[in-house]
């Protein structure tokens, strides 16, 4: 039976964890937009409600400066869901405050109580990515987050619209109503919480750090000890400023250049981008077939910049007309072509900030990653606080349009993902493999997910049939893998800058270069005693007639220098079914060279079998167990 990343909202482990995040996000979205229409509704002075409005997202971004090192240890320390009942609790008594602030309409009370739910915020934030690894497995990764970035995306538009509409709809009854609305809401969501269950703590015997100085330079330090996670934290925080950028200046988009003053297509744009958010984040976990796939990350850099840059030239001046309804926008010259872009624009968002938290959440170490988390929450505040005033600047004092500010953030964010994928090419060679596989091929997994172990070393045999199998392979296996392969298939022009990105490790026989072979052998060893996946064509070269060749002794070898070290690993055997009828084989016996497949994207199955934990095994045992896996009579 197909799975689908939905099956998680049926099951204990994730949707309550799920429904509590999303009430979260839509309840503090409630009570900003309500603090809003209270002041409409107070008749505040305009100068005064300005300064309100531009004062309250401050207020509430504050704690994550002050917070986040203390959140992070505390996430760190204490069991998940016990912490996430104290956080939901004490969204009750902080939600219970602002009733009394917008019963008494005192916008004191009401900052106040916008204050604590920044701090509240601050600490449920690591818990609620660094929670994902614990509950789910590694192929569920990025679906799992593709749902919360969806439901944290939907939930912050719904509750927008909700809270906006309080005053509109309640009139008189506006204050009682929104008083009513947010405890209710905090209630239900710490309803929800006692059923998430027990998740134990990544690091129990964590000594806090009280002094928030030091250990927030520590967190933002844990940060940066991996390039991979250093800059997917970095892609995190530019798509906040990117976000940010975008999002607060809709509503002056909407009037200058949609035609709409009363905030309506601010609602209809800011739900186009949403919805496209959701949609991209959903989309992720087809696209990447289930494995953590940063190659889709390039291709949502640059699609969020194509189409910011086609938003401004849909559009780069005023509206022709003012309209009052969404169906008149849409008779304007140009309306759908901004309806796409807008759309657009948050669809490829999703691709390219899914796979950045997956990523962070795979190779980050469990006792270290609410830090991490916490560490990237206080980069993501700074550069949400860079975005507003740099808009600020370059609006104010320079004089650019939102159009102009649109097209140079589209080319700044460019910019940024060259730059991040130049100092990282794994990003960029993740893509173009994953592009080569996507196209060439259907993927069809089986039993990838239950015997490649999620942690910790592993060889992997599989047979040989295409000068694409290490590809094919690793768009399969969530985990990285480093293959081994002959030298000469690693130097293929292009190819070889992808296998070397990747860690490949080139190999050649001990009559071709002994130097090679042996450098290759060490490097082996020392990657399975670092605990990672080494992948190998035991056949020792492609088949010429698309049946396996006789296993050679390097396994051997390989597992015999493991056991000696007094660490022996578990050998996966896979195999590789429809490969012969494909591109990149050979045939006849002849050299290698392209083959006209039977049909465009023709289905390729990758299989899995349970590890072999016998350290002596030897070749003609896993040859035949590969075998069997491909089919081949016994």
């Amino acid at each position: 039976m197909a799975y689908s990343q939905f099956d998680l909202l049926r099951q204990r482990r994730f949707l309550p964890y799920f429904f509590v995040q999303s009430l979260g996000a839509f309840n503090d979205n409630v009570f900003r937009q309500a603090i809003i229409g209270l002041l409409a509704y107070m008749a505040v002075d305009p100068q005064d409600r300005t300064l309100y409005t531009n004062l309250a997202p401050a207020i509430f971004i504050l704690p994550y400066f002050l917070f986040s090192a203390t959140a992070g240890q505390i996430a760190e320390k204490l069991e998940k869901s016990r912490l996430i009942r104290i956080t939901t609790t004490m969204e009750i008594a902080i939600m219970s405050l602002a009733a009394v602030g917008f019963l008494t309409q005192n916008m004191v009370v009401l900052l106040i109580a916008l204050f604590a739910t920044g701090v509240q915020s601050t600490l449920f934030g690591p818990v609620k990515y660094s929670i994902l690894p614990s509950v789910l497995k590694p192929e569920e990764l990025t679906g799992g987050n593709g749902l919360v970035e969806m439901g944290t995306s939907l939930s912050i538009l719904v509750g927008m619209i909700f809270g906006g509409l309080i005053f509109a709809v309640a009139g008189t009854a506006g204050p009682v109503v929104a008083a009513i609305a947010v405890i209710a809401l905090a209630v239900l969501g710490n309803l929800v919480s006692r059923a998430i269950p027990r998740v134990d703590a990544g690091a129990p015997d964590l000594r806090i750090n009280w002094n928030p100085i030091p250990e927030s330079l520590a967190i933002w330090r844990l940060t940066r000890r991996q390039l991979a996670v250093r800059n997917s934290v970095l892609g995190v925080s530019w798509f906040w400023f990117v976000g940010t950028v975008l999002t607060s200046n809709l509503p002056g988009y909407a009037d200058a250049n949609l035609g709409n003053p009363d905030g309506r297509l601010y609602i209809f744009a800011l739900a186009l981008f949403s919805v496209g958010t959701g949609v991209g984040s959903i989309l992720c976990e087809k696209l990447s077939a289930r494995t953590v796939e940063i190659g889709l990350v390039p291709l949502g850099a640059f699609g969020i910049s194509a189409f910011m840059i086609d938003l401004y030239f849909a559009r780069s001046g005023a509206a022709p007309a003012q309209v009052s309804t969404i169906a008149a926008f849409l008779q304007l010259p140009g309306s759908w072509r901004i309806v796409m872009d807008l759309t657009a624009i948050g669809l490829f968002a999703g691709f390219f900030v899914v796979p950045l938290f997956a990523l962070i959440q795979s190779r980050t170490p469990k006792g270290e990653l609410s830090r991490v988390i916490a560490g990237m929450n206080i980069q993501n505040a700074a550069f949400i606080v860079l975005a507003a005033a740099l808009g600020i600047v370059l609006q104010r004092f320079l004089g650019w349009s939102i159009p102009q500010l649109f097209l140079a953030l589209a080319i700044a964010n460019a910019v940024v993902a060259i730059y991040i994928f130049t100092i990282v090419p794994e990003f960029l060679m993740r893509f173009l493999s994953w592009l080569l596989v996507r196209t060439l091929y259907r993927l069809r997994l089986h039993g990838i997910e239950k015997h490649v172990p999620d942690e910790g070393a592993a060889l992997i045999v599989c047979n040989h049939v295409s000068y694409m199998d290490a590809l094919v392979l690793a768009a399969s296996i969530p985990r990285p893998v480093r293959f081994v392969m002959y030298y000469k298939i690693f130097n293929i022009p292009v190819m070889s800058w992808i296998f070397r990105t990747a860690k490949a490790i080139p190999i050649a026989g001990a009559k071709e270069d002994p130097a090679l072979m042996q450098r290759a052998f060490d490097e082996i060893d020392a990657a399975l005693a670092e605990g990672e996946l080494v992948g190998i064509f035991p056949e020792g070269a492609l088949t010429k007639d698309g049946e396996i060749a006789p296993f050679k002794s390097g396994v051997e070898r390989i597992l015999e220098r493991a056991r000696e070290a007094g660490r022996p690993v578990p050998v996966v055997p896979m195999a590789l079914r429809n490969m012969w009828s494909s591109m990149w084989s050979r045939r006849d016996g002849r050299m290698a060279r392209m083959r006209v497949p039977r049909r465009f994207r023709a289905p390729v199955e990758v299989i899995a079998d349970t590890p072999v934990l016998d350290p002596q095994v030897d070749a003609q045992v896993l040859e035949v167990r590969v075998r069997h896996l491909r089919g081949d009579a016994p």
